[in-house]
């Protein structure tokens, strides 16, 4: 009896999965108006028939996004209660009345904690003790209130620490407001400087505040502007200005508080400029004059400037000095010199100790090095799949180091590190609540995949503990390879919930990255841009033959380039995934970067190539996902965005959506959810942001059939 019964049990589950499947079916979805618009570049011409979704102000443009989250509302009506549990489930994890691990600075401890069911943080400080009575910054979760989106950043107090800038964001545009507050009265004062990055930089008079303006219409970094407290913005005098449009500018301040400093920089070049913070009506002096393919950054002690660069054909770059008064590069001298093997990636300098970042073999390794003696050690790791990065170490005169630690299975820790000593204290370990988390059940491991010309691309793996590799195994790979931008292997209480159900979680260092130093960047961008999509491929490929999973179990996950990553991957490998989740997703590269007037378009020239040139053209048309997109099946797919994005227009993702829906082959869900009131990063709150993961989630693992 007991066995039909199961067996009944079973053939209703299956019967309501099929019912399930045919019920979307029947649900119609929308079918984009096509009008066709000529786009002629190098004597050839593209016909981009939903050319009309780029203009915001068209009520049918909005109407269709509507249609699509409606769509989006009906198909998935049948996991609704299911997201509920995810993000109840990912939520109860969290420890809401958290706070940070405080630092000094300038005589006060700084901190940021959270309240219950609170989901913006509350700024705070206390004088010189952490005894004394706190006092309250800015409570963010009072400021946000009738806000659908909200971002405070910036925050920037005086050396006399009677004041704080700070920037608001209400759109997520990452459009800033700058506005000052009088930590002494509490008022804030009513000049609001429009249009800005949100960050700032105060003078040592205490009363001059340097910030960066953006362009109105691209959002570039353009401009530097002095402004004098109590005055009216609109009097602000320019400091400086970019006039290279795929140059961005920036102010900030060395951490010895003597000088203030302008940075330029692209992809390929950089450039300072500095000025005593003392004199801040003084002129900026050119640090070294730029030259292209010449990077840089500079870092102040004492009588001289440490300067991280390139120099030389330094790919993993090297470190040199320069005196304060003598600073261009004919007087640099080296202190560390290039190596093929350890990529230098930052350095910290505090009067005793030089702390050097570096990545060997795709490891994180932080050096300490003792000024003025041949000494030097490195901290001790001891496995291959953790991230460890210094941490806020505004402290000059101290023997302790701040940094953090956590790995795929490990919760994320803030250490002090004793260096004269080294000694280790940890000051805090993220709690996973709920009583069912431990690190052991779960296992890590980096694996090397055989790419299509042989180069081994490194995987970092974690699955729990006891499950089978014969292939059954649900599997999510996630790639970015852009940018140089290195994706190390992190914890994530949220991700346990897809760990807890089956699934094997992997992140695939591809080339773009620098995940291997400089050169595994170089050979994944410009003209080598479609080795990171054959590398995401081949990674696929490889976690198939080695049974972690099998083609019906395998989903794929990018994000803004990562993206374009998979928007590429699924045109040219469609059968290799089950489903695939594309946030944000960069896939109308082409028309994007021919288009001058876009946010962050000129500054990227380096990155993907300027297509205004043919070869660039070529070589950008044969990868570009909406471009490419053709008649044939295609996986599962999950395509998010955000109305107000700055960095990936709404417009790439719509109409990429309408023309996989006109020519796809297959009867396999398409789902496209637009955030109407959100930018790039999506949602703002802490909470909100976790709705939005369980989506992703529940689109996940129902397609894997699972429910609970």
């Amino acid at each position: 009896m007991k066995r039909l019964l199961l067996i009944l049990m079973g053939s209703f589950t299956f019967a309501t999965a099929q019912n399930q499947k045919d019920l979307k079916k029947d649900i119609t979805p929308p079918v984009a108006q096509k009008i066709a618009k000529e786009l002629q570049a190098h004597k050839s011409v593209r016909v981009d028939n939903y050319y009309w979704m780029n203009d915001k102000e068209n009520p049918e443009v909005i109407s269709y996004l509507e249609e699509e989250n409606d769509y989006n509302q009906k198909v998935t009506l049948n996991t609704k209660d299911f997201q509920e549990k995810l993000f109840k489930e990912m939520r109860s994890r969290v420890k809401e009345d958290d706070e940070s691990v405080p630092y000094k600075l300038n005589g006060y401890w700084y901190l940021t904690r959270y309240q219950t069911e609170k989901d913006y943080p509350i700024y705070s400080r206390k004088n010189n003790s952490l005894d004394a009575s706190e006092e309250i910054l800015f409570d963010v979760n009072k400021m946000a209130e009738g806000f659908e989106y909200y971002s405070l950043g910036g925050l920037n107090v005086s050396r006399d620490n009677k004041l704080v800038a700070f920037g608001l964001d209400t759109l997520g545009r990452r459009n800033y407001v700058i506005q000052i507050k009088d930590l002494e009265s509490g008022k804030i004062f009513p000049e609001k400087i429009i249009a800005t990055t949100g960050g700032s930089t105060w003078a040592n008079d205490n009363k001059t505040l340097f910030y960066t303006k953006k362009d109105s219409k691209t959002l570039r970094s353009s401009q530097i502007y002095k402004h004098i407290l109590g005055t009216d913005p609109i009097m602000d005098s320019l400091v400086y200005e970019e006039e290279d449009e795929t140059f961005n500018t920036y102010i900030y301040k060395s951490k010895s508080n003597k000088y203030l400093i302008i940075g330029s920089s692209s992809t390929l070049t950089s450039e300072y400029r500095i000025l005593d913070a003392d004199n801040p009506e003084g002129l900026f002096e050119v640090f070294q004059p730029r030259q292209r393919g010449l990077e840089y950054g500079i870092s102040h002690y004492g009588d001289s400037f440490y300067v991280l660069t390139n120099k030389d054909g330094a790919t993993n770059y090297k470190l040199m000095k320069s005196p304060v008064d003598h600073t261009g590069m004919e007087n640099w001298i080296e202190v560390i010199p290039h190596r093929e093997d350890y990529m230098l990636e930052d350095i910290d300098i505090f009067k005793k100790y030089l702390v050097v970042s570096e990545r060997h073999n795709g490891l994180n390794k932080i050096k300490i090095i003792l000024w003025g003696k041949n000494e030097s050690y490195y901290l001790p790791f001891d496995n291959e799949t953790y991230t460890a990065f210094t941490s806020i170490n505004p402290d000059f005169d101290t023997d302790i180091l701040r940094y953090n630690y956590n790995s795929l299975n490990t919760p994320t820790s803030v250490i002090d590190f004793n260096m004269a000593t080294k000694e280790s204290k940890v000051l805090k370990e993220q709690e996973v609540l709920g009583g069912k988390f431990n690190k052991n059940n779960y296992i890590t491991e980096r694996v090397w995949a055989n790419a299509l010309d042989g180069t081994k691309i490194p995987v970092s793996l974690i699955y729990r503990k006891g499950i089978k590799m014969d292939g059954s195994n649900p599997l999510l790979q996630y790639g970015y390879g852009s940018y140089g931008s290195t994706i190390d292997p992190y914890f994530s209480s949220v991700r346990l919930s897809l760990l807890d159900r089956g699934f094997i979680y992997a992140i695939a260092h591809i080339r773009g990255g620098e995940y291997l130093g400089r050169p595994w960047y170089e050979d994944g961008k410009l003209l080598n841009k479609m080795n990171t999509f054959t590398d995401f491929i081949d990674v696929s490929k490889y976690l198939i033959d080695q049974n972690y999973t099998a083609k019906e179990n395998l989903y794929a996950m990018g994000g803004s380039a990562g993206g374009l990553l998979v928007g590429v991957v699924v045109n040219m490998a469609p059968e290799l995934y089950k489903g695939v989740i594309a946030a944000v997703p960069f896939v109308d590269i082409v028309t994007t970067m021919m288009d001058e007037s876009i946010p962050l378009t000129t500054g990227e020239y380096d990155e993907w190539g300027n297509p205004n040139n043919k070869e660039y053209f070529d070589y950008m048309m044969s990868y570009s996902p909406y471009d490419n997109v053709k008649t044939q099946d295609y996986p599962n797919m999950l395509v998010t965005t955000g109305l107000h994005d700055s960095q990936v227009q709404y417009w790439e993702p719509a109409k990429w959506v309408a023309k996989l829906r006109d020519l796809k082959t297959d009867n396999n869900i398409l789902l496209f959810h637009i955030n109407m009131d959100a930018g790039h990063g999506g949602v703002s709150g802490r909470f909100e942001a976790l709705k939005e993961v369980a989506e992703e989630y529940a689109f996940l693992l129902d397609l894997q059939g699972i429910t609970e």
